[in-house]
């Protein structure tokens, strides 16, 4: 960033630039639009940003991010407790609740098993998953709803072969074409998955 800049607004774009997906330039911007702001929104804004760190943590059961012990979705008692949806990260599970058609439990891993990256299995919330279904007899089924690559597979198998011994039924989330997809422009591993996964009409 230019030299010509004040120095609090360099050090703020630093800090808006350490996010995920913000560049330099973004940063800048966003940076200056702050010192725009009156400062009653200012205010709001890094209490808001202080409250989610401070409150935010992860619920005892699914660990999904909430801000109680036990968060909405595992106090539900409407919600099929027998089913385990699992999922990387918390963004999953709200995406998975936009749909409004699951109607089952989940449970959060914090990430993928990667190798390369340093992320193996004792980093995730794996063991907690194992925990919970041996101490609930009434689970019948785990869906590993991970991403179709390499880390999302390989995380997938990983977790069924640990529950096969324990008797729960494991399955994946079909993956294919997508609605509104032409045949012609989809991929070969799409095209394989779409056949792989075809159901009865």
């Amino acid at each position: 960033m230019a030299s010509s800049n004040a120095l609090p607004i360099v050090l703020l774009a630093e800090q808006f630039a350490k996010l995920p997906g913000i560049g330099m330039k973004t940063a800048q911007r966003l940076a200056y639009f702050v010192t725009s702001m009156p400062e009653d929104e200012v205010v709001a804004f890094s209490e808001a940003l202080l409250n989610a760190r401070r409150n935010i943590k992860l619920c005892s059961v699914c660990q999904n991010l909430t801000d109680r012990e036990v968060c909405p979705v595992c106090e539900d008692n409407s919600r099929d407790k027998s089913i385990i949806c699992v999922v990387e990260g918390p963004k999953d599970v709200t995406a998975i609740e936009r749909t409004g058609e699951y109607k089952g439990s989940y449970h959060v891993l914090h990430g993928l098993i990667s190798p390369i990256d340093g992320v193996t299995p004792d980093k995730l919330k794996i063991k907690e998953l194992i925990a919970r279904i041996q101490a609930d007899s009434s689970i019948k089924e785990v869906i590993m709803a991970t991403n179709p690559t390499v880390e999302g597979d390989a995380t997938a198998m990983y977790i069924s072969r640990l529950l096969k011994p324990v008797g729960i039924k494991v399955t994946r989330l079909a993956f294919g074409l997508p609605v509104g997809g032409i045949l012609e422009y989809a991929d070969e591993v799409t095209l394989f998955r779409a056949l792989e996964n075809r159901n009865e009409i």
